[in-house]
């Protein structure tokens, strides 16, 4: 009987072989029918529309008499600007790679510290009656202030335009984050209070554990907010503070009447404004479990 069981059973690099071409078998092709037709769908409509788009400005900005170029002719005069974007001759004569890595680095200083800002004193508003009562209404009017209107303030205040742009960027993008905040906590259920309460959670703890989970979404959908107006508003002050960054490379080559160079530069401010709204609504989608509106 053992013999006879011995031949019956397979060998074992046999049993393993099968198990492997079982599983590659389970996994299935890594690019499948469906998934191209999905990817086609969403990239095929914004190149189709990308494509019309600059064939109408083209055939509209043909003529000797247009104000601005065609396509063909801001790739040909900006076409230095677009090849040479690392050079960099000191002073403000840069190419575009080191206008937008400062500008840049203003947004995340400026965003980050509006961020810690906001969260607290949203958490704050949505916490307490009384200071939602007393804290809200001033949030409201501060809100509505365009963003170039602080910046006299705050080169009154700090005499150098870099914190100066760093504030207007703090200024602008706390009020979205501080609002979404606060409805977030004040979402919370009642269940959640419940369930900290009879397990006897500190303040602290009930804030990482139950606040700040339950209020995710809401704040992720400030934080784009946010990080969108944080973009625009450095464009628009590094045009009046000058220095490096892309607003200041904006204005002087409106100064220089080089239109193309604008051209060129407002595609690469579009093209960073959308990955870093993407980049916050992924870190959203994975801190939230997919919660978070993307």
């Amino acid at each position: 009987m053992m013999a006879s069981g011995s031949a019956l059973a397979p060998p074992a690099g046999l049993g393993t072989a099968a198990r492997d071409t079982a599983s590659a078998e389970s996994r299935g092709p890594f690019f499948t029918a469906k998934g191209v037709r999905g990817i086609a769908a969403r990239v095929i409509p914004p190149l189709v529309v990308l494509a019309l788009f600059l064939l109408l400005w083209e055939r509209l900005c043909s003529s000797p008499t247009a104000g601005l170029p065609p396509p063909s002719r801001v790739v040909t005069e900006a076409w230095d600007v677009i090849a040479h974007p690392f050079y960099d001759n000191g002073g403000t004569d840069k190419g575009l790679f080191w206008h937008l890595s400062a500008s840049l680095q203003r947004v995340a200083l400026g965003f980050s510290l509006a961020v810690v800002a906001g969260v607290m004193l949203g958490t704050l508003v949505g916490q307490s009656e009384w200071a939602m009562r007393g804290l809200d209404p001033i949030f409201q009017v501060l809100r509505t202030i365009p963003p170039l209107a602080w910046l006299p303030l705050s080169l009154a205040a700090f005499r150098d335009g870099q914190p100066s742009a760093i504030f207007v960027i703090f200024i602008t993008s706390i009020w979205p984050i501080i609002i979404n905040t606060a409805v977030g906590i004040r979402n919370i259920p009642q269940d959640y209070r419940n369930v900290s309460a009879v397990i006897r959670l500190n303040p602290l703890e009930f804030f990482w554990k139950i606040m700040l989970p339950s209020a995710a979404p809401y704040i992720f959908t400030g934080l784009r907010i946010g990080v969108g107006l944080s973009w625009l508003a450095i464009v628009a002050a590094e045009m009046l503070i000058g220095g490096v960054g892309i607003g200041f490379f904006i204005w002087d080559a409106w100064n220089s009447s080089h239109i193309s160079e604008i051209i060129v530069a407002l595609v690469y401010v579009g093209l960073i404004g959308f990955v870093l709204d993407r980049m916050v609504a992924g870190i959203g989608m994975l801190v939230t479990r997919g919660t978070s509106a993307a």
